[in-house]
């Protein structure tokens, strides 16, 4: 590089701009997406809270009356797990994902399609199925950050469940293939062999 080009480079490297230097453009920028990740962030953890998922009354008047009669609502240890922690991934890119496909809930909202507790009920088999359909792709991802098992101990369990858990593990099954309705009510017009 010559040496009218090094300082050509250094010019515009102190002054990008007519107004602002480089480096003040770097650190404002530097701030800027500080700024801006986290707002985003607490932006994506807010609604990850039980209190926005039952923000709609769709969701409060019927999933939510549902999860409140179960286990993981209310259980001997006072674990509780609220509905982000069984329908959004932890891990950043999977939950952008979900948080994607979360996108045509919020226009079914919009439109009105569950306003209603029989308009939801009509639907309810295709939301199940839906949400079945993604927890069975993912392993059962999100049943796994609390259940695994590995940490079961299948000798401390109810003769049934340890062998249903036994059968599991030895044909690779996944929570959800044995687990539909845990947390809600199961959908009417369920296929036969859904129906565990």
């Amino acid at each position: 590089m010559a040496d009218n080009d090094k300082s050509g480079f250094l010019a515009m490297i102190r002054r990008p701009s007519a107004k602002y230097s480089l480096l003040s453009l770097l650190v404002v920028g530097f701030f800027s997406g500080i700024f801006f990740w986290g707002g985003f962030n607490t932006a994506m953890e807010a609604t990850n809270t039980l209190e926005f998922c039952i923000g709609c009354h769709e969701m409060r008047d019927n999933v939510y009356q549902e999860y409140k009669k179960t286990i993981h609502y209310s259980n001997r240890t006072g674990v509780r797990a609220v509905c982000s922690d069984c329908h959004v991934p932890k891990d950043w890119t999977h939950k952008m994902m979900r948080k994607i496909q979360a996108s045509k809930e919020v226009w079914g909202k919009i439109t009105g399609i569950i306003d209603t507790p029989e308009k939801f009920e009509a639907h309810r088999l295709q939301l199940a199925e839906n949400e079945w359909a993604r927890m069975k792709a993912s392993d059962s991802r999100e049943c796994r950050n609390c259940h695994s098992f590995d940490g079961m101990d299948t000798e401390k369990q109810k003769l049934r469940g340890a062998k249903m858990h036994k059968i599991g593990i030895a044909e690779k099954k996944t929570c959800i293939d044995c687990h539909k309705g845990i947390a809600h009510n199961k959908p009417k017009g369920m296929k036969e062999d859904d129906d565990e």
